[in-house]
């Protein structure tokens, strides 16, 4: 069983309103199949993120563009992929970015990947989100720290990820206390290289430690060589079936 260090129960599990966050497929031209996957109906799916080539690219694509209308037209969000490379990315860059991923793709709000988490990020990370929330109206801002960041984070965004990773450090995480004032929709947590037979394991964790946003997938990074994200677990059915329902016995 996982070391867990939560003592209070935030809410209810009927309240949790679990759903599915995909931090970002592959190319549609080379997931087809699992693009098509996650507009069949009943898909309990938060939003989707589109990283068209480590952000909007350099011009629009016809299939990403296909793709994310799919989306939206089934209601789904399609979150923008803006990478602020802990806190270097210069600001112009990435404010550029995400005026194409709203003129070119729709998108309805962003993913923040790799999010500063200490103190001193605090400044810019909300001027960024006070921009991004200006160029697209009632934009979802997810900031993908990855870790527990400052709490101060948690009044920028709508949804923080606080836990980016694999599952030989998941089993064991620990969460932070200051979570607890906050509900489970705030946070969202990734997690690569969950055994099959862990699924139901690592879902439990995902409940107790209140994330109501999750991915979980049996790809891994390999060592950091390959991107864990860009497939469609294979457990893909039991998957969204146990969190569309609420239960993860």
């Amino acid at each position: 069983m996982p070391h867990l260090t939560r003592s209070l129960q935030r809410t209810s599990e009927t309240e949790l309103r679990p759903g599915v966050g995909v931090p970002g497929y592959a190319h549609p031209l080379l997931a087809p199949t699992q693009w098509g996957q996650l507009t069949r109906p009943g898909t309990p799916l938060h939003w989707v993120v589109l990283n068209v080539a480590d952000g909007p690219g350099a011009r629009p694509d016809p299939h990403c563009l296909e793709a994310a209308g799919r989306l939206r037209n089934a209601g789904i969000r399609v979150l923008g992929h803006l990478d602020t490379r802990y806190g270097t990315r210069n600001f112009g860059e990435l404010i550029s970015d995400a005026h194409r991923f709203v003129d070119w793709y729709q998108v309805d709000g962003f993913l923040l990947e790799r999010c500063p988490a200490d103190h001193a990020g605090l400044p810019e990370v909300r001027r960024t989100v006070a921009t991004l929330r200006v160029i697209r109206d009632a934009a979802h801002i997810v900031l993908g720290h990855g870790i527990h960041p400052h709490p101060g984070y948690v009044e920028l965004a709508d949804q923080l990820v606080t836990f980016s990773g694999p599952w030989s450090d998941y089993r064991w995480s620990q969460v932070a206390e200051w979570t607890a004032d906050h509900a489970p929709e705030r946070f969202c947590h990734f997690v690569h290289g969950v055994p099959h037979p862990h699924l139901a394991e690592a879902l439990r964790i995902a409940r107790w430690q209140g994330a109501a946003t999750v991915w979980i997938t049996d790809h891994t990074d390999r060592g950091g060589s390959t991107d864990p994200w860009e497939a469609m677990p294979g457990y893909w059915d039991e998957f969204v079936s146990r969190v569309g329902t609420g239960v993860s016995e």
